[in-house]
């Protein structure tokens, strides 16, 4: 039975400025691992250093990717090396610092999928309308690839900065984020047109960046939606299933019941309205001073490689040094 301890942790791999301890009781959770699981990290490490990997192999990675293959460290293993020639052959590490987007407003008329502050548990809130989605006219604007690698810009910034600046306001680890998916105009003519992207989108999310979901809000679902999820609910893993929620058109008091409404878009039936649209806004604890630091991808490389002393959970809660919050700012207005 898992207990809740303190993470074990590297001191190679694990230099962590946020809080460690995740805030559910969950079996392979931070901070509610067996003594088994903790030693199937310490293999899976082991086996992956054996490989000649030396990123991304810290605590909190390694258990999110042996969570996603149910603590086998065979199949974690191969996920890991599998997602790594993925990084490799995308460029990937290299994204986050180099990739600009200044066509976004022009594609979010057609295709709008953004992080807009926070829900009640403290994770960055996600909203895509795949109503509005036309491909076509998308592709004028912009290609398939670009849109590839902004996703996957923007996942390794809800990596860091995101989630660690969310944890360090909330005060306990946020791995995951509240997905909100309006399918208001989907229909089923416009599903051959987005199906390759989508899935296409859908593979790098489980395939490289596991167990980042925490719920899973479908608003405005067609008639009929319900019904073919609940068939499709067999063939998918009980976990997974608990976190999504399929609501139709009066969605707005179980949404506001896990979003406050001053986080939520007037639109979804909250009341923000973030001047020049939330769409475009970002904004969120990774624009706070307070809470944002300078993410690992933009230090220089030599600075980011060096060892650094890990901070304890319960001091990383609070606010960073003055010398720090300029440094912060820069980034958080990149």
């Amino acid at each position: 039975m898992a207990t809740e301890n303190k993470l074990p942790t590297d001191s190679k791999y694990d230099q962590y400025d946020f809080p460690t301890t995740a805030p559910e009781s969950q079996s392979g959770h931070p901070g509610h691992t067996t003594p088994e699981q903790d030693a199937k990290v310490h293999q899976l490490r082991a086996e992956l250093e054996k490989l000649g990997y030396t990123e991304r192999l810290d605590t909190l990675t390694l258990l999110r990717f042996l969570r996603a293959r149910k603590f086998d460290v065979e199949a974690a293993k191969t996920m890991f090396t599998n997602s790594e020639a993925w990084r490799k052959e995308f460029g990937t590490d290299d994204l986050a610092r180099t990739f600009e987007y200044p066509e976004k407003e022009k594609v979010f008329e057609y295709y709008p999928q953004y992080y807009h502050k926070t829900d009640k548990d403290g994770r960055p809130v996600y909203i895509e309308k795949l109503g509005k989605i036309d491909l076509n006219k998308m592709y004028q604007i912009t290609t398939g690839d670009r849109m590839l690698k902004n996703l996957v810009t923007e996942y390794e910034k809800l990596t860091d900065p995101r989630l660690p600046a969310c944890s360090r306001k909330a005060g306990k680890l946020l791995e995951t984020c509240c997905t909100i998916m309006d399918l208001k105009g989907v229909g089923i003519t416009s599903v051959p047109s987005v199906y390759g992207y989508v899935k296409q989108a859908s593979d790098i999310s489980q395939n490289h960046y596991p167990e980042r979901l925490g719920k899973l809000y479908l608003i405005n679902a067609p008639w009929g939606f319900s019904s073919v999820f609940s068939a499709v609910k067999g063939f998918l893993d009980p976990v997974t299933v608990s976190k999504i929620h399929v609501l139709g058109s009066g969605y707005q008091k179980e949404l506001l019941a896990q979003v406050p409404a001053e986080n939520l878009p007037v639109e979804f039936g909250g009341t923000c309205k973030c001047e020049g649209g939330c769409e475009l806004a970002d904004f969120g604890p990774w624009r706070e001073d307070e809470w944002v630091r300078t993410p690992k991808w933009a230090q220089p490389k030599e600075e980011a490689a060096a060892p650094a002393e890990a901070t304890a959970p319960a001091e990383a809660a609070v606010a960073p040094a003055e010398e720090k919050k300029e440094e912060a700012a820069a980034v958080a207005t990149a």
